[in-house]
């Protein structure tokens, strides 16, 4: 039974980059805005750690450029891929309008605490951490707030609207009885740490080798590779040991060396279970979701991030007005959904189409023996004329849509009012 009772503008659960940013926004423009995360802290391995450049751009729109720069991040502005018949540049983002024409990457929990921190002086916001959201409230047909569970007891918060910011397994979205469409997916991920050295190629990296693809991401001193599996794999992998997959590391990247020693045992990988999926409808009276809730998309070109941070500044946009007078009409969910409906469904279509044209290719039948990669003809194309880098280059760096802060969130309106 739950115990306590308050009242909020707007409940957003769950305190990802969506969440934050749209928490940030919603306070600022003078709504009583309550978060509520499950966890203790942000510390989570293996997230995304790619801050895009239309999110870095949002940050200076925010006045958070100069605390998120001095994290330090690691910039890139070039993007390959190693075949067996050599290295090729695939997205080149020093040709992209406006100051940012790179991405970055950092821990996502410093990024986090860096949009937190900057929320907490916000008169009108509260981040309440160890608060799992177990149900939803309803009177008739309409979501009036949430119960979460906080140090073993159940606790009410009433809200003018609930916004599922959960990720893809919302409990937000279940309660609300929205439902989800998935799409089948060919592959795996397994994340794991190597070390890295000075004389190791910088930035992120990209390699695929016959039955092998693989990603390599520069975080420093130490390398965050990805190696993509056939769905469902996991449990053949452990069974032939992990001798052999430190061979088959070796295999694809031989100058790793020993470093693949350092994998004692499958413990010191993680599996990601990649899924991709999408809520045809995003709302209902007094609830909405977005970001991964709404749309969770695969780890093909990772803009997922991206995409749940524009969300969130979108919905920031377009709802503060009615949440200030605390009324929220479901013409303004559905606003929403329409803003950002098109980049979801499109840039889902593209990572379909990666699982079908390169993935399936890549990690087919391990027996099927050495097949050399050489490069196709679009790759060989923009290796003669590198401006054609410049497109996926704005693809991944800025995306389909962007959004940017309103000023009613910008530092010096925040201030004046």
């Amino acid at each position: 039974m739950a115990t306590s009772e308050i009242k909020t503008g707007c409940c957003v659960v769950g305190a990802g980059p969506a969440g934050l940013v749209l928490g940030l926004i919603l306070a600022r423009a003078g709504v009583r805005t309550t978060v509520l995360e499950k966890h203790a802290d942000f510390l989570r391995d293996f997230r995304g750690d790619t801050v895009h450049s239309s999110t870095l751009t949002l940050l200076d729109e925010l006045g958070l450029g100069e605390q998120f720069a001095a994290l330090p991040p690691r910039w890139i502005e070039k993007l390959s891929v190693q075949l067996d018949s050599g290295t090729y540049g695939v997205a080149d983002l020093s040709r992209l309008p406006g100051r940012h024409q790179h991405i970055a990457l950092v821990p996502q929990w410093d990024f986090l605490n860096v949009i937190a921190d900057a929320s907490r002086q916000e008169p009108d916001y509260q981040l309440i951490m160890q608060a799992e959201v177990t149900d939803l409230l309803q009177d008739g047909d309409r979501v009036t707030g949430v119960i979460y569970r906080q140090d073993g007891r159940d606790h009410r918060l009433e809200a003018d609207l609930v916004v599922g910011c959960d990720g893809r397994s919302s409990v937000v979205a279940e309660r609300a009885g929205l439902r989800l469409r998935t799409f089948g997916v060919p592959m795996d991920v397994l994340w794991f740490r190597l070390p890295r050295l000075e004389t190791d190629p910088e930035g992120v990296r990209g390699r695929i080798s016959r039955s092998n693809l693989l990603i390599m991401i520069d975080r420093g001193d130490y390398y965050q590779i990805g190696l993509v599996i056939r769905k469902g794999s996991i449990a053949t992998l452990r069974d032939h040991g992990i001798a052999a997959l430190r061979e088959r590391l070796r295999d694809v990247v031989p100058w790793l060396g020993d470093r693949v020693e350092l994998l004692q045992s499958f413990d010191d990988i993680r599996l990601l279970n990649v899924v991709l999926s999408r809520l045809p409808r995003w709302y209902r009276d007094g609830v909405l979701c977005i970001g991964d809730a709404a749309h969770a998309m695969s780890p093909v070109g990772g803009v997922g991030i991206n995409l749940a941070v524009q969300d969130a500044v979108a919905a920031g946009r377009i709802l503060a007005k009615s949440l200030r007078i605390g009324r929220v009409v479901t013409a303004r969910l559905r606003a929403v959904q329409r803003r950002r409906w098109l980049p979801t469904v499109l840039i889902q279509g593209f990572q379909r189409l990666a699982h079908r044209l390169v993935i399936v290719t890549t990690i087919a039948d391990d027996e099927a023996g050495p097949r050399p990669t050489t490069a196709p003809a679009p790759l060989r194309l923009m290796q003669r004329f590198p401006l054609l880098q410049t497109i996926p280059g704005y693809f991944l760096g800025i995306g389909l849509l962007p959004e940017h802060a309103p000023d009613f969130a910008r530092p010096r309106a925040s201030l004046a009012s």
